[in-house]
């Protein structure tokens, strides 16, 4: 991950060419660092377990038939640049995203800042870590709790029933557009809750279990885990200790969603 950053993502930073960003669909780029990461870290990460599949975000925009080894036994999971929009402005944050799936669950997820050199890691049933030191989960303690609140995906409805139902118990703070960011923060004391539409399984496989490990709780709103070859499914809450994730849980359930 860390030669991925410093080999292609780096040195691009702040100094892209107009051709060297593409748009993948409406408000969603690409960068020339996405592609040139993604092959770096596909090659390695074949290498160290080479009878793992390997689902990267741009090989399955260009073949989405490669979703449906997101249930193999073994399967790598790569966001090469994840806030790539934030990237191609210009400004951070922005990351490099990498999980095991075994079967469809997380059983390890690692999370790397390129600008600052942290790195988020987990593996399943053995915490989570930022570096060498162990993470415990944090709420930030504001009254009312702190939540960032994506609401890019949502169909109107739904948006406007969670703007009426849910963002008046909460103090409101913007998303950071980068999955990579939006996890960390959750742990770390920054924000509380966060709720995700779309859930795509190279932005939030190893957030969910970063954050679970570290003793918070990230699960559907109905309260099923989370699961990789499920991430065509809507919907994700994600909260600094379970009680935050009962309580918004809750008033979900009351908008039906």
């Amino acid at each position: 991950m860390r030669r991925a950053a410093e080999t292609a993502i780096l040195p691009r930073y702040q100094s892209l060419s107009a051709h060297e960003i593409d748009a993948k669909a409406a408000d969603d780029v690409v960068t020339i660092a996405d592609e040139e990461a993604e092959l770096i870290l596909a090659e390695g990460l074949s290498a160290l377990l080479p009878e793992a599949a390997l689902v990267g975000e741009e090989a399955a925009h260009a073949d989405p038939a490669l979703l449906d080894r997101l249930g193999d036994a073994l399967c790598w999971i790569v966001d090469p640049l994840d806030g790539t929009n934030n990237f191609a402005a210009g400004k951070p944050p922005f990351g490099v995203m990498v999980s095991l799936a075994e079967a469809g669950e997380t059983v390890a997820g690692w999370i790397y800042d390129p600008l600052s050199g942290r790195l988020c890691h987990a593996h399943r049933h053995h915490g989570a870590w930022i570096g060498e030191d162990r993470v415990q989960a944090r709420t930030t303690g504001a009254k009312p709790p702190i939540a960032a609140i994506s609401l890019v995906f949502m169909d109107p409805e739904r948006r406007e029933a969670v703007k009426r139902g849910i963002a008046p118990f909460y103090s409101l703070v913007d998303i950071p557009r980068c999955a990579a960011e939006q996890w960390p923060r959750l742990a770390l004391g920054v924000n509380d809750l966060s709720i995700f539409e779309r859930t795509l399984a190279w932005d939030h496989a190893a957030g969910v279990l970063f954050l679970n490990e570290a003793g918070g709780k990230a699960a559907r709103p109905d309260g099923r885990a989370y699961r990789v070859d499920e991430a065509h499914l809507p919907g994700l809450l994600g909260a600094a200790s379970p009680a935050l994730w009962d309580e918004l849980a809750g008033r979900m359930q009351t908008l039906g969603a």
